[in-house]
């Protein structure tokens, strides 16, 4: 694993108003390496990936990409860095519901400039690494819960993106299908070098993580693991 710095938080404070979400929050991330963050509903995590990506701004504090302080970037180059190096997984998949699986696959690398021919090629190829191939040419309303999942995975990973951020990824899947799709998705996020934040509430989705997070009324606590 490269040991290189990726993305960090340092002393990150989120207000809405004069009401703190994020409190003086820390976090390293490096290539290839899952963090996962857990905490009760309206702790903060949530608050917290939304500043790592770049789409809330912090009240305080710094949270850098690569180096870059996200703070010195205009709107147009946020949105060309969330389009071409940071990938998105929700708890819903949130597909189009107008696109076919492959299409939906393929669209970070439409809007990212990418031949429509190169894109869909790139698509139906993680969809096979997925087990989805036959799935190609189906909708979104076709497809099971878990195979829908599996398609935001594979659109997330499809353009090899630097960070993943993933807000409860696997909290509208029955626990076969969450320990399935994680078990997918974190196996090739590791093996193309990307990094991953991981939100849940499951503490067996975050075990699977190389770093733990707890937050509690917008305080982030790293986890130390047991040496056994």
């Amino acid at each position: 694993m490269n040991t290189s710095e990726v993305l960090s938080a340092r002393d990150v404070d989120l207000f809405y108003g004069e009401t703190p979400a994020v409190v003086n929050a820390q976090i390293s991330l490096r290539k290839g390496e899952v963090a996962a963050i857990t905490g009760q509903s309206g702790s903060g995590k949530s608050s917290l990936l939304y500043c790592l990506a770049g789409v809330l701004p912090v009240s305080c504090g710094e949270v850098c990409f690569e180096g870059r302080s996200l703070g010195a970037l205009d709107d147009e180059e946020l949105s060309a860095l969330r389009r071409e190096r940071f990938g998105f997984v929700f708890q819903y998949g949130e597909l189009l519901p107008e696109l076919t699986v492959e299409e939906n696959t393929a669209l970070p690398l439409r809007l990212a400039g990418r031949r429509k021919s190169d894109a869909l090629a790139a698509a139906g190829e993680i969809l096979g690494r997925l087990g989805l191939a036959e799935l190609r040419e189906r909708r979104p309303s076709q497809v099971s819960g878990g195979q829908s999942q599996r398609v935001a995975v594979a659109r997330a990973l499809v353009h090899r993106p630097a960070v993943i951020f993933a807000d409860e990824p696997t909290g509208s899947l029955d626990s076969s299908n969450a320990t399935a799709v994680l078990e997918e998705f974190l196996t090739l996020a590791r093996s193309q070098g990307t990094a991953v934040v991981l939100v849940t509430h499951d503490t067996q989705v975050a075990a699977r993580a190389d770093n733990r997070y707890t937050m509690c009324d917008g305080t982030l606590t790293a986890q130390v693991r047991e040496v056994s």
